[in-house]
C-alpha cells in the first residue's frame, strides 16, 4: 500500500539547498568572505602542489602525500564552494537530481580518500620517528605510491558502493534539504522510500572503511609521542615534534568537526551549529591546509624563497633584453 502511494506520486527532479538562507542580510558578506577563502585556498594549494612537482629537495614520501592532499583539498572544495558562490549571488539554490547525487558522490569520495590519506601520513611520520634508521629501507617508492594509490582507491570504491544503493531510493517530495550541500543524511530523510536499511548500511560501511584508517593514525600517534617523550634533551624533542605537529593539527580539526557533526550533533537540534561545524572540514581544512601542513616546513619555505628569486631574476633578465624592431 506505501509504494502504490508514493508512485502515485511526483518524482522529485530537483532539490533546493537552503544553505544559510535564514541569514539575509548577510548573503552579500557570506559571498565575499567564502570567495576570498576559496580563492585562497585554490592558490594555495595550487602552489605546495608545484613546489613538490618542481623542487627535487621535496621530492620525499613525506610531500608527496602533502602534493596529494594538497591535490584533494583543491578538488574538495571546488565541490562545494563553487555552487554556494554562485547560490549566495543569485538567491538560486535549486541544484538537479543528477547534480545533488554527483555532488555527494565526488565529495564523500574525496572525504573518504582524505582519511586514508591522513592515515598514510601519520603511518610515515610513525616510521620516520620511531624507525629512523630503517625509514628508507621500510618507506620505498613503490610502498608509499602504493599507500597513496590505495587510498584514493579505497576512498571511491566505498562510496561507489554506498552511491549504487543509495540509487535504488525514490524521492517524491518533499524537497528541500537544510544544508549548503548534499549530504547524506539529510538527502536520505527525504526519501519516501524506507531508509531504515540504508541507514544502517552507511553507519556499517563507515565502520568498516573509516574506523581502520582512524585507529591507524590515532596509535601512529601514540607510538609518536611515547618516542618523543622518551628522548633526553629538550631541544631533540622539540624538533621530533615539529616534524609532525602542523600535520597533527590538521587531523584534530578534521576528525575532530567529523565526529562532532555525524556523531553527537543531533539532526533535528541546532541546525545553523551543524552548518558552521561543517564549515570547518569543506572549507576551514582545505584553507589552513597549505598553511599549517606546508608552508611552515623548513624544505617549503626556502623551496618557495628559490622559486620567488628563479623569477625575480628571469623578470629582469628578461627586461634587459633589446627590444625587436617590431616592438616600438
Amino acid at each position: 500500500m506505501a509504494d502504490r502511494d508514493w508512485r502515485n506520486q511526483t518524482v522529485v527532479t530537483d532539490f533546493i539547498l537552503l544553505g544559510f538562507g535564514d541569514l539575509p542580510d548577510l548573503q552579500i558578506l557570506l559571498f565575499l568572505m567564502f570567495l576570498v577563502m576559496y580563492m585562497a585556498t585554490v592558490a594555495g594549494n595550487i602552489l605546495i602542489i608545484a613546489l613538490v612537482v618542481v623542487d627535487q629537495h621535496l621530492h620525499t614520501p613525506m610531500y608527496f602525500f602533502l602534493g596529494n592532499l594538497s591535490f584533494l583539498e583543491t578538488c574538495y572544495t571546488s565541490t562545494i564552494l563553487p555552487w554556494m558562490l554562485a547560490s549566495l549571488l543569485t538567491g538560486d539554490k535549486t541544484i538537479s537530481f543528477s547534480g545533488c547525487f554527483t555532488q555527494f558522490y565526488i565529495f564523500g569520495s574525496l572525504a573518504c580518500t582524505e582519511c586514508y590519506l591522513l592515515a598514510a601520513m601519520s603511518y610515515d611520520r610513525y616510521l620516520a620517528i620511531c624507525k629512523p634508521l630503517r625509514y628508507s629501507t621500510l618507506m620505498n617508492d613503490s610502498f608509499f605510491l602504493q599507500l597513496a594509490a590505495g587510498s584514493w582507491l579505497n576512498g571511491f570504491l566505498v562510496t561507489t558502493i554506498f552511491v549504487l544503493h543509495l540509487s535504488q531510493l525514490t524521492f517524491c517530495g518533499p524537497n528541500e534539504i537544510d544544508h549548503f550541500y548534499c549530504d547524506a543524511i539529510p538527502f536520505m530523510e527525504l526519501s519516501c522510500s524506507d531508509t531504515h536499511w540504508i541507514v544502517l548500511f552507511h553507519f556499517i560501511l563507515s565502520c568498516v572503511f573509516t574506523l581502520p584508517p582512524f585507529l591507524l593514525t590515532l596509535t601512529s600517534y601514540v607510538c609518536i609521542i611515547t618516542s618523543i617523550l622518551r628522548i633526553p634533551s629538550t631541544t631533540g624533542r622539540q624538533k621530533a615534534f615539529s616534524t609532525c605537529s602542523s600535520h597533527l593539527i590538521v587531523v584534530t580539526i578534521c576528525y575532530g568537526t567529523l565526529m562532532i557533526v555525524y556523531v553527537l550533533l543531533k539532526r533535528d537540534t541546532l541546525s545553523l551549529l551543524n552548518k558552521v561545524l561543517s564549515l570547518s572540514y569543506t572549507v576551514l581544512t582545505p584553507l589552513v591546509n597549505p598553511l599549517i601542513c606546508s608552508l611552515r616546513n623548513r624544505e617549503v619555505k626556502e623551496a618557495l624563497s628559490k622559486a620567488v628569486s628563479k623569477y625575480v631574476a628571469f623578470t629582469k633578465c628578461a627586461e634587459t633584453l633589446p627590444k625587436s624592431p617590431w616592438q616600438s
